[in-house]
């Protein structure tokens, strides 16, 4: 039997009901897996003569290795690089920092942005275009909103993008234009795509250094494996191969990917002869990605009804009914289930019905997954609770959506917002991620707002605190969850024997006062019985 790894002194999470672990205080790895666990001097002695390695964890606390069910790892990578606005608290900062960039990048080159806010501004305003040519009408300019759904340009990049004031809309966006037809500086959903394909693109080094540190990044927040769909950024899943490939063996660097197959990207998956679950365990095929609609944040989320606070618009659908159902339709004669970004309740009316239309194989080892899912009704719930699904939620947008988030709803559909407790009572797995680098890649982030629903400055019993999840169900969406949702429950997700053994181990116990989450640090990340990260 080959060399493993004895892990003694561990303090098992009170949040982790497994009867294995209630007397024990030790672990035993080997090839990856947990093959015991027990006191350490019952299991020392069964080891008795075998080569081991033990390592010590000190009376950490060791929780099962974190998973985030849906982010985007080469973006989180590029983000590092990229101006950034998150902390951004007005209008005049993100037109400074804007300034400061243009001081210091050649004339001619682009200035890329990402993460700006309006809604956390005071007053709530983004920068006009005028302001923004201000800034330097001798580079382009283009920011990306933090939802990824909305843009900002100036009068440069628009002339980059052979964009005028009669170019007409694509279909499944627009360019924004003042009430005399002119353009206004902003850009909506696939309307980026005249800007994003005139910009340099990243060659297979930086795309290779964008995965890389994204990895290392997340390794260093305690995180095991990540759910992602990087092909947009990536190009190919030739590309997406080889860069995980390299990464793992070149670099040694022990990260788990579950990557989700854009649809454009079908007909490459088809040739290469993959379906849904393909891989090993450090790379595995998820579902199809597709977008059934924008945000809220820019009023492109599709909703049933208007905005509240925009009554001349319902918000934007990506594709058409038939659309979908046709992407859905080919999804499924290649083997795949599908995951779809539907964050308003017309969004996610109109993905349950190809769902429904077009049903998962019974033998599909993945669940379908529904993407966000903010805004829904009663009957919206019910019909998912009737599939084989899981809601693919991200806590965090509570602490950065609200309370602004009201006001584009409206009263009358607050009951089924954001509603992960609802969603958990009616029997739908939720799998929690952060959807980086929109919001923060740390998971104790995303416990903290879904039990607190509310930002981690503020101190008030929560926005809509019926819907405030336990500690143990904050930490469920980002083990059992999202191990559901990759269709690897038997494999990950818990601590037992037989399942990978991949730890995250803190400095403190989560369960109590939610401060906890916030002041815990990570001490040591395991990943397949190797440690990826150590403070």
């Amino acid at each position: 039997m080959s060399a493993g790894t004895l892990y003694i002194n561990g303090k098992w999470t009170s949040l982790v009901d497994t009867e294995a672990l209630n007397a024990a205080d030790a672990v035993y790895v080997e090839e990856g897996r947990i093959k015991a666990i027990g006191r350490k001097e019952d299991l020392k002695l069964q080891l008795t003569g075998r080569h081991v390695r033990t390592v010590d964890w000190e009376g950490a606390v060791v929780l099962p290795g974190l998973c985030d069910a849906h982010m985007h790892l080469s973006m989180h990578g590029m983000k590092l690089d990229m101006l950034d606005f998150s902390s951004a608290a007005s209008k005049e900062e993100m037109l400074r920092l804007l300034r400061e960039r243009a001081a210091l990048t050649p004339p001619g080159e682009w200035i890329l942005g990402l993460n700006w806010n309006e809604n956390n501004f005071t007053p709530a305003e983004a920068p006009t275009l005028e302001e923004l040519n201000a800034v330097s009408e001798r580079h382009p300019i283009f920011l990306t909103r933090t939802c990824f759904h909305a843009y900002l340009a100036n009068t440069e990049a628009y002339h980059r993008a052979g964009v005028a004031a009669d170019t007409p809309d694509p279909e499944s966006g627009a360019f924004g234009r003042d009430e005399s037809g002119q353009l206004n500086g902003w850009v909506y959903e696939e309307a980026s795509a005249a800007f994003t394909k005139v910009q340099p693109e990243p060659d297979y080094a930086v795309k290779k250094e964008a995965i890389r540190r994204a990895w290392l990044d997340a390794l260093r927040l305690g995180l095991t494996a990540a759910h992602t769909e990087d092909l947009r950024f990536l190009g190919s899943i030739e590309t997406m191969l080889q860069i995980c490939h390299e990464l793992r063996e070149e670099e040694g660097i022990a990260f788990r990917t579950h990557q989700l197959i854009y649809y454009p990207f079908l007909a490459e998956a088809q040739e290469r002869g993959l379906r849904a679950g393909a891989g090993d365990e450090w790379l595995r095929i998820g579902a199809v990605k597709l977008f059934a609609d924008g945000a809220i944040g820019g009023r492109t989320a599709l909703l049933q009804a208007p905005y509240s606070d925009a009554p001349q618009t319902r918000g934007m659908a990506i594709h058409s009914e038939e659309g979908i159902a046709a992407i859905v339709r080919e999804a499924r004669r290649q083997g795949f289930p599908i995951a779809v970004h539907a964050i308003g309740d017309g969004a996610a009316d109109l993905t349950l019905r190809a769902m429904e239309q077009f049903p998962l194989a019974q033998d599909s080892r993945l669940p379908d997954r529904l993407i966000h899912a903010q805004v829904l009704d009663a009957g919206l719930v019910r019909r998912m609770a009737a599939l084989p699904l899981a809601a693919d939620i991200q806590p965090r947008f509570v602490a950065s959506d609200f309370p602004w988030v009201l006001d584009r709803v409206g009263p009358q559909r607050t009951e089924y917002l954001y509603a992960w407790k609802k969603l958990s009572a009616a029997g739908i797995v939720c799998a929690g991620g952060s959807d980086a680098p929109i919001e923060p890649l740390n998971p104790l982030l995303g416990m903290h707002a879904a039990v607190t629903r509310r930002k981690p400055e503020e101190d008030h019993e929560g926005y809509l605190p019926d819907e405030k999840l336990t500690t143990a169900e904050a930490l469920a969406l980002f083990t059992r969850g999202s191990a559901f949702a990759a269709g690897e429950a038997r494999e990950r997700g818990s601590i037992e024997v037989g399942k990978f053994a991949d730890f995250t181990v803190l400095d403190r116990e989560l369960e109590g006062d939610p401060q906890q989450l916030l002041d815990a640090r990570v001490r040591m990340t395991i990943v397949n019985g190797k440690i990826g990260y150590q403070a």
